[in-house]
């Protein structure tokens, strides 16, 4: 792509990284690129960080036509930096904006976007330990028209900001309230994408779950409403008797970057693998036989999220004494070092700038 690149006048200062939130703090530039009916993909540019004007009948704010991408940026400890796997989430990107009628964007130029911008930002990435720059590639209609359908023309931007290290006192299981009310989504629905409404549609049963001491929900499926699908925003996985079990990717549940990678490593390592229907009461009897021995969530996020408790119906079981697993804990080894470049990368995953 030609990206023209209009460098902000004055740049920030950059925050501390002691006291990084997510999300708050956001770097010098942002990148933009516009789609119009006839004409395609057009104008890539890198300008200041800064409000967008849009009209208030743009399309996304009445028929929510948006999808959106999450990944960060490592430094190394040479000094370097890194990206994980960014073609994944190209090609994610590209299978939500197909569900969404969204034009998609082809992998290079969605990468060589990426790329362009973290090297232009490349002093907002953290050296911390477990600090990064997260990345958020978004798209959304920008028609100025009310009417439900597609829209003619759409915006594809990405915008960044450091974050420190998602665990502050260490890698702690959490407590997970099983969800029998709300669901989260349905096949045939939008459930395999990255979309705004499907993390809209679980902040109700998030609050329910908080105001019980719960940290997150684990949601089931939106029909029989006895299977498994995730956990709060990221994938869930169990070790159960020996071998691994995860819900398998049944149109409802997102293809998490993060939960292939752990599938990867975990059948290189030589663990029996199971991508299936898994209903709550089998876990709970698993639980009860003495058999459930891991659990915990997979995502960019995170990385790897320890399940230490899970309730449902009136009933509490605890995974492996409250404590994070031998496995866990080697899953968030691996895959952390290979992000930030302290372990060997076998697989080609980490992107070198």
């Amino acid at each position: 792509m030609d990206i023209r690149v209009e460098k902000a006048k004055a740049l920030k200062e950059l925050p501390d990284p002691n006291t990084l939130l997510f999300g708050k703090v956001f770097t010098d530039h942002m990148f933009l690129m516009d789609y119009d009916a006839g004409q395609g993909w057009h104008d890539a540019r890198i300008v200041p960080y800064g409000p967008l004007s849009l009209a208030p009948s743009c399309m996304v704010l009445h028929y929510a036509q948006e999808v959106f991408e999450g990944m960060k940026a490592y430094r190394d400890p040479e000094g370097g930096v890194r990206l994980f796997r960014p073609s994944e989430n190209a090609r994610r990107m590209q299978s939500s904006c197909q569900r969404l009628c969204i034009p998609t964007i082809p992998e290079e130029d969605f990468v060589e976007a990426v790329e362009t911008l973290v090297r232009l930002e490349e002093r907002w990435v953290p050296s911390l330990a477990g600090t990064s720059l997260y990345i958020r590639p978004f798209v959304f209609a920008t028609d100025a028209s009310l009417g439900v359908h597609a829209s003619h023309s759409y915006l594809f931007c990405i915008i960044c900001c450091p974050v420190g290290a998602y665990y502050k006192e260490g890698l702690n299981p959490v407590k997970i309230y099983v969800e029998d009310e709300d669901v989260r989504a349905v096949r045939g629905g939008t459930g395999f994408t990255k979309c705004g409404g499907n993390y809209a549609a679980s902040i109700r049963a998030g609050e329910r779950a908080e105001e019980r001491g719960f940290s997150q929900v684990l949601w089931l499926d939106g029909v029989e409403r006895k299977y498994i699908e995730e956990v709060g925003s990221m994938n869930v996985l169990f070790k159960v008797d020996g071998k691994v079990i995860t819900p398998k990717l049944t149109g409802s549940v997102l293809p998490g970057i993060t939960r292939k990678s752990c599938l990867d490593l975990l059948r290189d390592w030589g663990y029996v693998v199971e991508e299936r229907l898994i209903t709550a009461q089998e876990l709970f009897d698993a639980a009860e036989a003495g058999t459930l021995e891991e659990a915990w969530g997979s995502g960019t996020a995170a990385v790897i999220s320890p399940i230490g408790t899970l309730a449902w119906e009136g009933k509490s079981v605890l995974i492996n004494g409250g404590q994070i697993g031998s496995l866990s804990q080697r899953l968030y080894d691996t895959l952390t070092g290979i992000q930030w470049g302290t372990e060997p990368d076998p697989y080609g995953w980490s992107v070198k700038l």
